[in-house]
């Protein structure tokens, strides 16, 4: 199948105002973000979807395509859809989600999302990696527990798997898995999901990957080796990520 990868960027985050606007190492996130995605090498073609016009043209400066789309949507896989179902892009039978502030995000994390959905093994795919259990009490890293053949089964800002006994920790923590926030779609599945009324489950947790899941739709997770360096949400992550960016390229020097 082809594919198409489409990268979300609103301008109204509150934990970092104009999040997409804001330098790293110099240029806008969302040029960055866009450098890293085409650079992957992962998709046929590749758009930014946005709402504002601010970011479009940061991102076009950057040479990406720009799709403006509605300021209403309540998720970027909504936005995602609504780029999808563009006559454009009628030919793409594999869409690609990848945030609008993951500078680094992870190649092996987008290929393993994509071949679960270009192999045809599930409709939609997503990815996490093993984690200690030092991450069960913290509500601001999704935790995902998978069925033997890497479906998921649910996905959960609580701990999950549960311990109810001590002795059983060590098959507990081999099951501890972080997800990590890539998504790719079969065309017909994404605009199943889209067509879904949020869910009690999604509107709880704030996860809007349990709204398919609660309606039925199978999801693969892939796992990958470590968990690779998440989004952008705060300063102090912003700092974080330019300090990594002067080390990258020392390191390339």
């Amino acid at each position: 199948m082809k594919t198409l990868a489409v990268i979300p960027a609103r301008l109204g985050a509150t934990r970092l105002p104009r999040k997409p606007l804001r330098l790293l190492a110099g240029l806008p996130l969302i040029a960055r973000v866009y450098e890293r995605v085409a650079s992957l090498g992962v998709a046929d073609r590749c758009v930014v979807a946005t709402d504002s016009e601010d970011v479009a043209q940061a991102a076009r400066s950057a040479g990406a395509e720009v799709v403006l789309t509605s300021n209403r949507h309540p998720s970027g896989t909504d936005r995602v859809a609504e780029v999808a179902a563009r006559r454009d892009f009628a030919d793409y039978g594999l869409i690609v989600n990848v945030q609008g502030d993951e500078p680094f995000v992870d190649g092996e994390a987008v290929r393993a999302a994509t071949a679960l959905v270009g192999h045809g093994h599930f409709p939609l795919g997503t990815v996490a990696a093993a984690a200690g259990p030092e991450i069960l009490l913290r509500p601001d890293v999704v935790k995902v527990v998978r069925a033997d053949d890497g479906r998921a089964l649910y996905f959960s800002r609580a701990p999950i798997p549960y311990l109810r006994d001590p002795a059983d920790a060590p098959a507990r923590d081999a099951c501890v898995a972080q997800h990590i926030g890539v998504y790719a779609y079969e065309r017909s599945a994404l605009a199943a999901w889209v067509a879904l009324a949020p869910h009690p489950l999604e509107r709880a947790e704030r996860l809007e990957q349990l709204r398919p899941l609660a309606a039925g739709m199978a999801m693969g997770v892939a796992m990958i080796d470590a968990v690779p360096p998440g989004g952008i949400d705060t300063e102090e992550e912003l700092a974080r990520a330019n300090a990594q960016w002067t080390e990258l390229t020392v390191g390339r020097l």
